[in-house]
């Protein structure tokens, strides 16, 4: 890990911290999601940044990886709200979500992700299993009545790479990784009241460039073009359309992305007995001398 990147590691963890927090004072009855989204994402372009991946909220059963179709509207009630928010600066990545219950009924299983969380992240040292932070994850959320999501993980976080090793468990697994100086990070527990696993559900509205294949259509390639500025991070079909292309010319295309492996598709992810999930997730820095750094901490 070089100087610089550290610096600008630290840099994205801050404004990603500033982008959750104002984000979250958005999240109120009556709201409604695509405004909320929107701020969000000017916030992080004002603050010199650019979205890491696109943000988003996923509600009550949902754990991750939704957006509402282009022209679909949702206005908040009494969902359970998870919004995960990253900000990409000269490359470095902070990465970090947070929940809010709009019903009053769910305190307890937000409590227990942010609980392991935070039991998480005040055991990190060079040297520590992976598996050894996927149990006190666990057995934090356990300790609430509550299942950690065991096929959900934390991730590493790389130079506009939004997910690389290490691997960061929500259960002790088998895994040998440990932690090195030099590591970036998200620690990102899923508690819910349900099975403690998700599924894919529906099309996919965040999208990833995987490589370069032979197209023959010419709008083809130059959606492609777009897409290859995201420069490797996701990207939502939203992106897309606010350049100004039709929405079913947009669908078909990204569907001939998607069938010759040019793009990955991430469709939202549905707890399996439809239980509620709540997600906590802050990014950690350990530098070459093994000081941690939690980036984006909101009650830092």
């Amino acid at each position: 890990m070089n100087a610089q990147y550290k610096r600008d590691f630290l840099r994205a963890g801050a404004l990603a911290c500033q982008v959750l927090s104002y984000g979250k004072t958005l999240i109120k009855k009556g709201a409604s999601y695509n405004a909320i989204i929107a701020k969000v994402r000017q916030k992080i372009i004002e603050l010199g940044g650019r979205p890491a991946f696109p943000p988003q909220i996923a509600l009550s059963q949902v754990a991750a990886h939704f957006l509402p179709a282009p022209g679909e509207e949702i206005i908040l009630s009494d969902e359970l709200v998870k919004l995960d928010v990253g900000v990409c600066y000269n490359g470095a990545i902070g990465d970090s979500a947070t929940t809010v219950d709009l019903s009053g009924k769910h305190q307890g299983l937000i409590e227990s992700a942010e609980s392991a969380l935070l039991a998480a992240e005040q055991s990190i040292q060079v040297g520590q299993k992976v598996s050894d932070i996927g149990r006190i994850i666990e057995t934090t959320i356990a300790s609430y009545g509550y299942k950690p999501i065991k096929n959900l993980s934390g991730h590493g976080l790389g130079p506009n790479k939004i997910h690389t090793s290490p691997n960061i468990p929500n259960y002790e697994d088998k895994s040998t990784a440990i932690i090195r100086p030099g590591m970036t990070f998200a620690i990102e527990p899923f508690a819910t009241t349900g099975k403690g696993s998700v599924y894919e559900a529906g099309n996919p509205m965040i999208f990833s460039f995987a490589r370069d294949r032979p197209l023959s259509s010419k709008s083809a390639h130059a959606l492609l073009e777009k897409i290859k500025a995201f420069q490797g991070l996701p990207f939502a079909i939203h992106d897309l359309l606010e350049a100004s292309s039709p929405l079913l010319e947009t669908k078909f295309i990204l569907a001939e992305l998607l069938h010759a492996g040019i793009i990955i598709g991430y469709p939202p992810l549905v707890e399996e007995g439809h239980g509620m999930v709540a997600q906590a997730e802050n990014s950690v820095l350990v530098d070459e001398k093994g000081e941690v750094f939690v980036t984006t901490r909101l009650d830092k």
